[in-house]
């Protein structure tokens, strides 16, 4: 069993070494070994590395986004705006979207997502430079289960349900 006391977080950093971390997904795999340093280096993206004994097990990537709403979007608009004081009701709130994350295979199942979703929630909660209302994802479609249960996350549309990625968001006014 992990105890949570000893794993770190790292940012990533050009001299890195990536090599021993593999999980099920090849194109999460493929983000981090080949692309996830060039997204650093031009300010696209920032990726944070899960420590556990001096070996990588986690990683996620972190970038600005916005919730935005078009016309045809009331009925989310409405039930988003019901949890903001009318003055400061907009058609656009500041996000962040969790661009990737991923668990080593040999780790997954442990809670490590969880662990990694509610330390990016306190970040944007108690030590964010901006301000931020929501914490967005492009989850692939056989893991939205796992955002919905964990983090409560609510599907922006019905519209994308056949897709391969579905639009989520998650109210960081909920996190306690």
């Amino acid at each position: 069993m992990i105890n949570i006391s000893d794993l770190r977080f790292r940012r990533l950093t050009e001299d890195t070494n990536l090599d021993d971390f593999v999980c099920a997904d090849d194109d999460l795999n493929d983000f981090l070994w080949n692309e996830a340093k060039d997204y650093q280096k031009e300010l696209l993206a920032v990726t944070y590395l899960l420590y556990y004994d001096n070996s990588i097990i986690a990683y996620f990537s972190l970038l600005n986004d916005t919730v935005k709403f078009q016309e045809d979007d009331k009925k989310v608009r409405n039930k988003i705006n019901r949890k903001i004081p009318y003055p400061k009701q907009r058609t656009h709130y500041p996000a962040v979207k969790v661009g990737r994350l991923a668990v080593d295979s040999r780790y997954a199942h442990n809670g490590i997502g969880e662990i990694i979703i509610d330390c990016i929630c306190s970040m944007l909660t108690t030590n964010n430079k901006t301000g931020c209302r929501f914490l967005t994802v492009d989850a692939y479609s056989d893991v939205t289960d796992f955002y919905e249960k964990k983090g409560e996350f609510r599907f922006f549309s019905e519209n994308d349900k056949d897709d391969e990625t579905r639009l989520m968001y998650y109210d960081l006014k909920n996190f306690k």
